[in-house]
């Protein structure tokens, strides 16, 4: 073999190699592509594909239902509510408001009872006529929350006319961390009367405090975020890792005139997948009849979710699994590490 055809067979051989390496090259970056980018994502898209309940460990038949007592702290009568229907009833989380004089009761029963569900029911409107409270931060770093009676305003509606989101946000931070200071395993937050909920710049300081602490919050179905002009908000929450309900029932309107009627229909009528409800389930006190007209219809709602052998035999007989929001809260830390 002369010189010159030495020289083109070690060129082929060199050319060869240098093919082999750049196929090996090739495969081994479509390698870690799969890794970092399309596993991922397929894993999060096989996630997606399975319903909230696949995702607790249950079927995607079954019907899972929280049945959660807002204003917890409010007065004695909510919190003692709140404990019988825990204790001997059917109520399986309650969310508390951090500024109202009985929040120290229901945070030392919270720590004696760590197993119990308790969220935070962000608390920016004090709406009685005559038993009224403020903030947790000081007035004046969150000026635009109070009237001029020195209280937090009545009405949500005054409240996006005189405060800012920024205010919200400050002070919902502070009530989050007045509940975890006094020791409250706190399992998500939700707001009172829906204050952070419906104002789109609202909502934005709600999510940001889901995400900052780590916590499930209630959301609104997709036909009620879609009336808000929000329908793709769900999905994009569902996209940060954030875990809700598929269905969030609200006992107000002009059909909730009578309790017990009201909830029976409500659960003959349960979807499969993750419900929630709420009440404001409280005993009979002179104190809450002289605080608020719906005294009577709290009653009742604590009735009908602790003793009511009626509702305990439906609930049996749909096949209602009845579950709090721990659950949900686990399965968002898994996501959000």
């Amino acid at each position: 073999m002369n010189l010159s055809t030495k020289y083109k067979s070690l060129n082929k051989n060199s050319m060869n190699k240098n093919y082999v390496f750049h196929d090996l090259k090739n495969i081994l970056f479509r390698f870690l592509l799969f890794f970092i980018i399309i596993f991922p994502y397929g894993f999060y898209s096989s996630a997606q594909t399975k319903s909230l309940a696949e995702r607790l460990g249950y079927k995607s038949t079954d019907k899972l239902l929280i049945i959660n007592c807002d204003d917890v702290g409010m007065i004695h009568a909510a919190n003692m509510g709140a404990i019988e229907g825990m204790e001997n009833g059917l109520i399986t989380s309650g969310t508390i408001m951090t500024p109202c004089p009985w929040f120290s009761h229901i945070a030392e029963y919270s720590r004696k009872n760590p197993e119990k569900d308790f969220g935070v029911h962000l608390t920016l409107t004090s709406e009685w006529r005559l038993y009224r409270w403020g903030s947790v931060t000081s007035k004046d770093k969150v000026k635009g929350l109070y009237d001029k009676d020195g209280y937090l305003w009545r009405s949500v509606n005054e409240v996006y006319a005189n405060a800012t989101p920024e205010e919200a946000l400050i002070e919902c931070r502070a009530q989050i961390k007045k509940a975890l200071d006094a020791g409250i395993p706190v399992t998500h937050i939700d707001s009172h009367m829906f204050s952070m909920q419906v104002n789109a710049d609202f909502l934005k300081a709600y999510i940001q405090l889901a995400l900052e602490f780590n916590l499930p919050l209630r959301m609104s179905s997709q036909e009620t975020m879609e009336s808000l002009g929000q329908p793709n908000l769900r999905e994009e929450l569902m996209r940060k890792g954030l875990v809700f309900t598929d269905y969030f029932v609200t006992p107000e309107g002009k059909d909730y005139r009578e309790v017990k009627p009201f909830w029976t229909n409500i659960i003959k009528n349960l979807k499969p997948g993750v419900t929630e409800l709420y009440i404001h389930a409280s005993i009979r006190s002179d104190e809450l009849k002289f605080i608020s007209g719906t005294a009577e219809k709290r009653a009742k709602e604590a009735e009908c979710f602790t003793t009511d052998p009626d509702i305990r035999q439906l609930l049996k007989d749909q096949g209602v699994i009845l579950i709090g929001y721990r659950p949900l809260l686990e399965l968002q830390r898994k996501n959000i590490q």
